[in-house]
């Protein structure tokens, strides 16, 4: 090897860290400026819906009525859900019942999309993801999964806004291979 040679070898080794660290940074920079913030409130679609509601549903389980409250929790990351709706005796429906369950609106910022999960007091656990398409007098959710029922069932809840204080929420599902059925829709008034 030739001094000359030897000398440019020692000169590229001493620069390769600093070349190194150059494209590293550019490759972090890169990716930060790709990344684009999270809107200021994530929940400014569905921030209309905090507190309390009441109201009365109709459908497959018959005539209820109903109360939820939607309350910001977790230093504001999250709404919390709380819902009982109330169904007596009725023909369509002649035990009657009391369906209860709980949920969390949490915002994705990956997807930057809204994502809902539900407890429900029968056992199902469903994870809904945001819809494309929401306007500010129409927002819908689509499961993603839904735990203990059979494979391939799906379900949809649209909130349609029909004032500051009222909105109609839409419970829809479908089968497998089978397109969405009405299951039930509430009217919800503010009281709080």
């Amino acid at each position: 090897m030739t001094k000359c040679h030897s000398q440019l070898h020692s000169r590229v080794a001493r620069q390769r860290p600093f070349v190194l660290t150059f494209w590293l940074w550019a490759c972090v920079a890169a990716i930060a400026s790709a990344q684009q913030p999270a809107p200021a409130d994530p929940f400014e679609p569905v921030a209309f819906l905090v507190g309390r509601w009441e109201g009365t549903s109709e459908g497959q389980p018959g005539k209820g009525k109903v109360r939820r409250e939607y309350e910001r929790v977790l230093n504001g990351r999250f709404i919390r859900i709380r819902n009982r709706s109330e169904y007596p005796a009725q023909e369509k429906n002649p035990k009657g019942e009391v369906h209860e369950d709980e949920g969390y609106l949490s915002f994705d910022r990956a997807r930057k999309k809204l994502i809902l999960r539900q407890f429900h007091v029968e056992g199902f656990v469903n994870q809904y993801v945001q819809d494309d398409g929401a306007t500010p007098a129409r927002l819908s959710f689509t499961t993603e999964s839904i735990e203990n029922i059979p494979a391939g069932w799906r379900a949809r809840e649209t909130y349609v806004v029909q004032g500051p204080d009222a909105v109609e929420e839409i419970f829809e599902l479908a089968e497998s291979g089978k397109t969405f059925e009405v299951y039930s829709r509430t009217q919800l008034r503010r009281v709080k």
